[in-house]
């Protein structure tokens, strides 16, 4: 409960600023690229640089990603093979018990 509460103002938070930020810079950019040319509000500009950012910071993440799910499958059937074996030694009687 208290950690929805502090995300939400966190939420909160970074709207405010993002308005505030807006408000005070409303003036445009000239944005010449290779394959586009064009004059954008600064809002719009840091907004897609933003998204672009976390879509290639998104798109580094997922070899890490796959690496961890590789391995915790790999530790999922070592320890299914481990408690297999635990369960059918313990299943045998004992030997040295004179």
């Amino acid at each position: 409960m208290l950690k929805r509460i502090g995300l939400l103002v966190l939420v909160l938070i970074i709207l405010v600023s993002m308005l505030t930020f807006t408000s005070l810079n409303s003036g445009s950019i000239d944005l010449d690229l290779a394959f586009f040319a064009g004059n954008y509000p600064v809002s719009v500009v840091l907004v897609a640089t933003f998204v672009l950012g976390t879509i290639f910071g998104m798109l580094c993440m997922t070899a890490f990603v796959f690496r961890l799910i590789n391995e915790r499958r790999t530790l999922r059937r070592a320890l299914r093979m481990s408690e297999s074996e635990v369960s059918s030694l313990r299943s045998l009687p004992i030997s040295d018990a004179d």
